[in-house]
């Protein structure tokens, strides 16, 4: 059991768990018409429950999970999951009728209405008095963790932002405030507003579909899971005191000291490569960072493009203006990943570090 619990405790180490993160991503997209199938996602959801519940023996691992903080997380894990699963559910059957040559099952329904009154306004009367009973046993089961007024003589340790806000607060320990804080989340906004207007395929309008708008559905997809749900349940259950890492296993100890060296780009180049001290110029000191920031942004789109050939026909599909925003959004979205594994495998901390101005990257 204790070889279990070390083993669980490893892979659950922030860059390992990312690293899972995106495999099990891939799976799920490559896997899909196996895991929509009813009887398999009955198995695996009961496999999954069977596992925390046998995971709740661990003293540790019960005294995160059933904490009243995080019962929103679970419920948003699971409304997710079989949200998801539904969803995929429906995209599978509809491909496999469209690759047979019959209609989605939306058009066949198609001239079935259903009227406003009273259908639709009874169903919502039902989902408000099931939602408002659900929310009154919650608050009497479950005691809200009120704690007394704030102080500056005691801050929590760790102190955390409301679970819907730990995605960003976690994204603060990699970018910059004006970054984590305004740049992406402004362009996490635009850059959904944009995907109709990017992908302009009409296929998939008004039914459920995966193959026919793959290339729209798994960014989007991609930035959901893996970098918004993802970084919520690590920021509960994996930050700790400090905000450290635990694993799921280990005990949340206050006195615990991980050892971080964390450097710059440029003294990464110009002290331990070059071996001379950092120039006294901000402009030049920071070059190499400057350099690599417009290598990605710039440079790097045309060699992709040359490369991939289904970039190519995304290029010409597209056309140059459409294209370059979708290449820009898909880089900016990947900076944030890219980022994180710097930080945790090479303690990489800024590429480029400007205190002079307040500005980093």
């Amino acid at each position: 059991m204790q070889i279990l619990i070390a083993v669980t405790n490893f892979l659950f180490q922030p860059w390992m768990y990312f690293l899972l993160s995106v495999a099990g991503f891939c799976a799920m997209i490559y896997f899909r018409e196996t895991w929509t199938e009813p009887k398999f996602a009955l198995k695996l959801a009961c496999g999954v429950i069977g596992v925390l519940l046998l995971c709740l023996f661990n003293d540790n691992f019960r005294l995160i999970s059933t904490k009243a903080d995080n019962f929103p997380i679970f419920i948003m894990v699971f409304s997710v999951a079989f949200f998801t699963w539904l969803s995929f559910r429906q995209a599978v059957v509809n491909d496999r009728r469209i690759a047979q040559g019959q209609p989605p099952v939306e058009k066949e329904t198609s001239d079935k209405k259903t009227y406003v009154w009273p259908d639709l306004v009874y169903i919502e009367f039902i989902a408000t008095v099931i939602g408002g009973v659900l929310l009154l046993i919650w608050s009497l089961v479950l005691h809200a963790p009120l704690e007394e007024s704030a102080t500056p003589a005691w801050t929590p340790n760790p102190s955390k932002a409301p679970w819907y806000f730990l995605g960003l607060q976690e994204m603060l320990v990699y970018y910059d405030p004006w970054l984590a804080g305004v740049v992406f989340p402004s362009l996490i906004i635009v850059g959904l507003m944009a995907i109709p207007y990017i992908d302009k395929n009409p296929k998939g309008s008004g039914y459920y579909t995966f193959t026919e708008r793959q290339w729209a559905i798994t960014p989007f997809l991609f930035g959901f899971f893996i970098l918004w749900v993802t970084l919520i349940f690590l920021g509960t259950f994996l930050r700790g005191p400090a905000w450290n890492f635990f694993g799921p296993f280990e005990a949340w100890d206050a006195h615990k000291v991980v050892v971080l060296n964390n450097v710059n780009l440029s003294e990464y180049l110009w002290v331990k490569i070059l071996g001379v001290g950092l120039p006294s110029f901000w402009l030049v000191r920071e070059l190499p960072g400057f350099l690599l920031v417009g290598f990605y942004l710039i440079g790097l789109p045309p060699l992709l493009t040359k490369r991939f050939t289904i970039l190519q026909e995304f290029l010409q599909k597209l056309g140059i203006v459409r294209y370059g925003i979708f290449i820009n959004l898909a880089l900016l979205m990947a900076a944030l990943p890219i980022k994180m594994v710097l930080r945790w495998v090479l303690n990489l901390k800024y590429i480029v570090a400007i205190p002079e101005f307040f500005f980093n990257i």
